[in-house]
């Protein structure tokens, strides 16, 4: 398992590339790759803020809960922080079980979790200034099905 939270962008072919050859006993792979939405062409940017160590503390035990539900081999998790731009990559998860349907739902559940629960705080910034990005019902709900 590993959980990094940071500034830096990362290489999504090489993070799946050594993720999965640290894989033993898997016969599925699972990878999603989230990335800064521009919805209407206004955003300039993304700023990500969130409270170094607790953070990492939240996401691991979130993993560690998805490895022991779904019978992982393996799971990753990053998520960046800082100032992004528009199509940048934010975070990405991956998940590695013996069968594709446990990876499937341990990255769901982990994706709707970092969408929902994990302790950052968004704002957007465009031509009209910044705002806090609030939370949605949608995402609320999504977390009901797990």
């Amino acid at each position: 398992m590993r959980v990094a939270v940071q500034s830096a962008a990362f290489d999504l072919g090489a993070e799946v590339a050594a993720f999965t050859a640290g894989v033993r006993g898997a016969g599925a792979v699972v990878s999603f790759t989230g990335l800064v939405r521009d919805e209407g062409g206004k955003l300039s940017a993304m700023e990500i803020e969130h409270y170094p160590g607790m953070t990492e503390k939240a996401i691991s035990g979130m993993v560690g809960e998805a490895i022991q539900r779904w019978s992982l081999a393996d799971a990753l998790v990053i998520h960046r922080h800082g100032r992004l731009a528009p199509g940048e990559a934010i975070m990405m998860v991956a998940t590695a079980a013996a069968h594709r349907g446990d990876a499937f739902s341990a990255a769901e559940f982990l994706m709707d979790y970092l969408k929902s629960r994990a302790p950052f705080w968004k704002k957007e910034i465009g031509a009209g200034g910044a705002d806090w990005v609030a939370a949605k019902d949608s995402d609320e709900d999504a977390l009901k099905r797990w």
